[in-house]
């Protein structure tokens, strides 16, 4: 598939993402964005800062592969580690989350840090995300290697980078929904 058509698709599917975020949860108060289903689940907000910061980390790194100054870790030059290291993230981020996982210390949202409409916040950050896709064209192109923004044992293609993070938002967006019917159920439970 030519790297325009993955780049357009990755962006469509974003876009499908942010709309099915701002459609289910533009409309909630901020208190009810911030409740947590339990002490062990994240809160709605949190999802999206969760993947605010996540897909973030990855900004860096993109600027030093157009700067030039990118140096990829001595993992990246095995081909069969970097396929399996990228299927394997790839495979543990699915949306059906049939296996949870704790994230690295600094992807996790900090409820604190979370002010304004995060909702709004998401959408900006999903345009950004969009542009750096698009920058990264000449990069997807030569098939470029990467190593994770939070370990440089983890090596994988920009493009599996790119699946990995679309997949991801998917998973959260899944969470998310999850955590508002859990809440929307304990608040009416006590109501009837």
């Amino acid at each position: 598939m030519p790297i325009s058509t993955q780049i357009q698709q990755w962006q469509q599917k974003l876009d499908e993402l942010s709309r099915e975020f701002r459609e289910r949860f533009a409309d909630l108060p901020e208190d009810e964005l911030k409740r947590k289903p339990n002490a062990q689940t994240w809160s709605i907000a949190e999802n999206m800062q969760h993947l605010i910061t996540v897909n973030e980390s990855y900004f860096p790194l993109l600027e030093q592969l157009k700067g030039g100054t990118y140096k990829p870790p001595f993992l990246s030059r095995i081909p069969f580690f970097v396929k399996f290291m990228g299927n394997t993230l790839l495979k543990s981020v699915e949306p059906a989350r049939k296996n949870k996982m704790r994230t690295f210390p600094m992807w996790e949202p900090v409820a604190a840090d979370i002010h304004g409409d995060i909702v709004t916040d998401f959408e900006k950050h999903q345009s950004a995300l969009k542009q750096a896709i698009a920058a990264a064209a000449p990069f997807l192109e030569k098939d470029t290697v990467i190593a994770s923004p939070v370990n440089r044992n983890i090596v994988y293609t920009l493009e599996k980078a790119f699946d990995i993070i679309v997949t991801h938002e998917e998973r959260h967006l899944n969470q998310a929904i999850e955590a508002f019917e859990v809440i929307y159920q304990n608040q009416y439970k006590y109501d009837l």
